[in-house]
């Protein structure tokens, strides 16, 4: 197996058969880092916002949704333009709209002008999630599942990586000391202008050639794709649902329920987010070898004991047992749009569009709702009803066995 062209970023391409481009994956892994970590201050730094701009928790819901709509709504069209019209380059243009959204966060004087900057940020990970997960499977040498992963793990650390730093950096100094993350867009876009290199390389080698891109396709009737991917979308749901409840409003239930101080309860959402990386990079590998079903099913309802233990938990368990949530909820993603892949073979962008998009759009969704609840009702209140979610995970029962009704790759 050779290791020359195929892992380096701005060199020759070759084939995905020489091996995993693991040097590839690396650079996209670390420009979601970099994306998810920007979009996670926004999460992270609620409490200094809701202080600052006397903010309720319907509003704060608001800022979620804005972003999150903003990149659901549009990763589908991206995805779908750009399996007919690939454009390498879009990704280091997608993080500058994220750059421009960032520094707008620092210097917003209004709410209004906070959901512009939230909606800059949805609007370059709208551009960002789509391609980069094409470069990540173009970079897979086949194992697609592992390379998903890889990709996705990081966007997870850097979503841990937002309350941390917020707790560090941005609690002491201020929401202007959000603008000194401008470096890491900056760092990013120069990362992804040779990923770029890479991938118009990989086109360019490619032409004439399209079906050795791709995989087994799945033997389905329209029907049953359509009622899998249907499922799929339920298991999303249930998942980013549950997940807004923590990444919005985690904070404010430690405040309110143990009294803990704002950077601890960051520090504990950190933890949270961490363990959600970790579990990422589960998933994926575990799919390649024993099915990706069986992940979907662990992931979503194996999770469901612990969510229901949750809010009856002291300080001491409910860290424990957000960090085994974390762990078991974050494994599914990687094999459900790998499995959505191979449903619908040689759409890898409008499938990562729908389902990145879709899992913003819940999220988004998911915290104005949780909002709209946590004013009405309680923030504890909130965590009782999201503990069913995962319960949800029992329709997986009814997805088909992919991996056992594929034909061969063409060579």
């Amino acid at each position: 197996m050779s290791s020359q062209p195929a892992t380096s970023l701005p060199g020759a391409p070759s084939p995905a058969a020489q091996g995993t481009a693991f040097r590839v994956l690396s650079a996209i892994s670390f420009s979601h880092l970099l994306n998810d970590m920007i979009q996670s201050l926004i999460l992270a730094i609620y409490p200094l916002l809701k202080a600052s701009f006397d903010l309720n928790f319907a509003q704060v819901g608001l800022i979620t949704l804005t972003y999150q709509v903003t990149a659901s709504l549009l990763q589908p069209v991206v995805g779908l333009y750009t399996d007919k019209h690939p454009k390498p380059y879009s990704l280091p243009v997608g993080m500058g709209f994220t750059l421009a959204g960032l520094l707008m966060l620092a210097v917003a004087p209004n709410f209004g002008m906070l959901l512009v900057a939230a909606a800059l940020v949805g609007m370059g990970s709208s551009v960002f999630h789509p391609e980069s997960s094409r470069v990540a499977r173009m970079a897979s040498g086949g194992r697609h599942g592992l390379a998903q992963s890889f990709f996705q793990v990081g966007g997870n650390v850097g979503s841990s990586l937002g309350p941390l730093l917020a707790a560090l950096i941005i609690a002491p100094h201020g929401r202007g000391s959000v603008a000194w993350f401008s470096v890491a867009a900056l760092v990013a876009i120069f990362v992804l202008f040779h990923v770029s290199r890479w991938y118009a390389g990989q086109r360019a080698a490619s032409k004439g050639k399209p079906a050795a891109r791709r995989g087994g396709r799945a033997h389905l009737s329209r029907g049953k794709v359509t009622l899998a991917i249907g499922i799929l979308l339920v298991l999303i749901f249930s998942k980013y649902f549950y997940l807004a409840s923590i990444s919005s409003y985690f904070t404010f239930y430690l405040i309110s329920k143990f009294h803990v101080s704002v950077q601890s309860a960051q520090v504990h959402l950190f933890v949270f987010l961490f363990a959600v990386a970790a579990g990422t990079m589960i998933g994926g590998p575990l799919g390649d070898k024993i099915g990706r079903k069986y992940v979907i099913w662990g992931s979503i309802l194996g999770a469901a004991p612990f969510t229901l233990m949750l809010p009856h938990a002291d300080l001491f368990w409910t860290g424990i047992l957000t960090v085994v949530i974390g762990l078991i909820l974050a494994s599914a993603f990687s094999a459900i749009l790998v499995y959505a892949q191979e449903l619908i073979p040689g759409k890898v962008g409008t499938v990562s569009g729908l389902f990145f998009g879709f899992a913003f759009g819940m999220g988004g969704v998911g915290a104005a709702a949780l909002g709209q609840l946590a004013d009405a009702t309680s923030i504890d209140f909130v965590y009782r009803v999201c503990a069913y979610l995962p319960l949800l995970g029992i329709v997986t029962i009814l997805l088909p066995n992919v991996e056992g009704h594929k034909t061969p790759a063409v060579a």
